[in-house]
């Protein structure tokens, strides 16, 4: 009895030195994956200061600076809903190809630091963004600045005007022998941040643009933070709101000129 206690004793010890050693090799392959992010601030980086744009979606008809920009998006229920509807590659009667898009509405509000305020909600889309866009820009493909794309498990931001959208690097990235000058050049230019959001929940989303700094908060904490210099543009003309898959939903959208806050210790 004595010799099996023990045996049995020798086992439950060597199990659990397995399961701790293959532990902290699964922690330190994803540790591998994913380098340490930046600290995101704790207090917001803008202060806000005239209101440009507000729209809870009440009205019977649209507020004018919204505008179409690519199918679909509906106003209903007091909400404004967004399906992606360009969801394969198509050819146009000319022969021209129409390449796949997320859903993209627009707001014709001009602004150089700015809060945006809004909330959203996940029926089944996979990707709900909010944009920065310059038309009369030309060193850019189409103009885009910066954005915003928030995921059911994460928060990205992109510096688009000296990253993925600039205009060499845009084309370059069409060359497949370029893959690794692209990879440098667009270093430090886009960050992901884990979160874990859930499906028909609304959250509370606010994106702060000031100078060079674009930082995102859900339900009033900081959850991703971007220092690039693509951000800190002059002139952003537009701002727009994006939904990938099937439906996201937003409300109560908006829009502030800012001023940067003091540095934060």
């Amino acid at each position: 009895m004595r010799r099996f206690a023990l045996h049995l004793a020798l086992f439950t010890m060597t199990t659990r030195l397995t399961c701790t050693a293959l532990l902290c090799l699964a922690s330190l392959a994803v540790a591998a994956d994913n380098p340490k992010l930046p600290r995101v601030p704790s207090k917001p980086i803008a202060a806000k200061k005239e209101l440009l744009f507000e729209d809870d979606f009440s009205a019977s008809t649209p507020a004018k600076p919204w505008h179409r920009v690519v199918d679909t998006f509906t106003f209903e229920n007091g909400e404004l809903k967004g399906t992606q509807t360009r969801e394969k590659d198509a050819t146009a009667p000319d022969g021209k190809i129409i390449k796949a898009h997320a859903a993209v509405h627009g707001l014709e509000i001009p602004t150089q630091d700015s809060v945006v305020e809004c909330r959203i909600k996940f029926d089944g889309a996979t990707m709900i963004d909010v944009e920065f866009d310059d038309r009369k820009f030309t060193g850019s493909h189409y103009g885009h600045l910066s954005r915003a794309q928030v995921r059911l498990n994460g928060v990205t931001l992109i510096d688009e005007k000296d990253g993925n959208m600039r205009s060499d690097i845009y084309e370059m990235k069409k060359d497949p022998a370029k893959k690794a000058e692209v990879a440098k050049l667009l270093a430090g230019r886009q960050v992901t941040y884990p979160v874990q959001l859930e499906t028909g929940k609304w959250y509370d989303l606010v994106v702060e643009t000031v100078g060079d700094e674009m930082r995102i908060s859900l339900d009033g904490k900081g959850v991703a933070w971007l220092k690039s210099s693509g951000i800190a543009h002059a002139t952003k003309s537009k701002i727009e709101l994006g939904v990938a898959g099937k439906t996201g939903s937003f409300d109560d959208v908006k829009v502030w000129n800012a001023a940067p806050v003091k540095a934060q210790k």
